[in-house]
């Protein structure tokens, strides 16, 4: 596996690449890497004849500073990971190979409507402008064939799809299912600050999602999203910030039952946890 540090010796490598006919696929991470970010790696090595990987913990989509400073930087474990799977290339930028002229370069976002101030957008307000703004820079220096990206971060990925659209960017986006511990916890880095006891409560987001999935057929919507937060919140410590159940392509009220997708996040021991499941 090769390591960049230099987006400029990056982009050299890649022009190189593809003078030769070898496709590209990308899969960018902040770190801390587990088998659901692996899972993304192995995939784009099937569809791909190169796969880049970046690390960077990105400033501007963290609404507070205390956040950034807590997130976990594991990169000597996160490049054993990859090269484990053959992972071709590693990008891990400094902030400041990232945004050489400051975090405020101008980046213009496109319009896309109110999905960036719905669901997470509502509750960490510049999230998804700072999101956008780094993956937009990303693709600009990977030049990629093929993008990856998890579906545990729905939103995240919905919101990607249409700015990739809006910029007319020659690249497929594909989004892959979220990978789950054997409780059915989605796996993320937040998990490993659980507690032990943390971790068997967290259990009860899926679990209350998939009841929601059981019984769509029976329930008016806010009975099934009144069910599901009670069932969450009978865990001692848990508290729903959301729960929204939506048309899974427009993240709008729907009442086509073929489209929907319930989405959640739920505090516990301090820790914001994110799920959804497509209904």
């Amino acid at each position: 596996m090769i390591s960049y540090k230099s987006s400029f010796y990056l982009s050299k490598y890649i022009r190189k690449q593809k003078l030769l006919g070898k496709t590209i696929a990308f899969v960018p991470t902040m770190g801390a890497l587990h088998l659901g970010h692996i899972s993304l790696v192995k995939a784009a090595k099937e569809k791909a004849d190169l796969v880049v990987c970046s690390i960077f913990v990105n400033p501007t989509q963290f609404n507070k500073q205390e956040d950034l400073l807590k997130y976990p930087r594991t990169i000597d474990a996160d490049s054993k990971l990859l090269k484990a799977v053959s992972c071709d290339v590693l990008f891990i930028p400094s902030i400041k190979e990232m945004y050489p002229k400051g975090t405020n370069n101008g980046f213009q976002a496109p319009d896309l409507g109110n999905i960036l101030d719905i669901l997470e957008g509502e509750f960490r307000p510049g999230h998804f402008e700072g999101m956008m703004q780094v993956v937009s820079l990303l693709l600009d220096k990977v030049n990629c064939d093929h993008l990856f990206m998890g579906l545990k971060d729905y939103q995240q990925f919905a919101i990607c799809s249409l700015m990739i659209k809006a910029q007319k960017r020659k690249l497929e986006i594909h989004g892959m299912p979220t990978i789950r511990e054997s409780s059915g916890l989605a796996m993320s880095s937040r998990n490993e600050r659980l507690s032990a006891e943390g971790r068997k409560k967290a259990a009860s987001i899926y679990a209350s999602l998939n009841w929601v999935k059981e019984n769509k057929d029976q329930l008016q919507i806010e009975n099934l999203k009144q069910g599901a937060i009670e069932r969450i919140e009978s865990q001692d410590g848990m508290q729903v910030e959301y729960l929204e159940i939506v048309d899974k392509d427009l993240l709008r009220p729907s009442q086509d039952k073929k489209n929907w997708i319930v989405l959640c996040a739920v505090w516990l021991e301090n820790i914001r946890l994110i799920d959804n499941l497509i209904l």
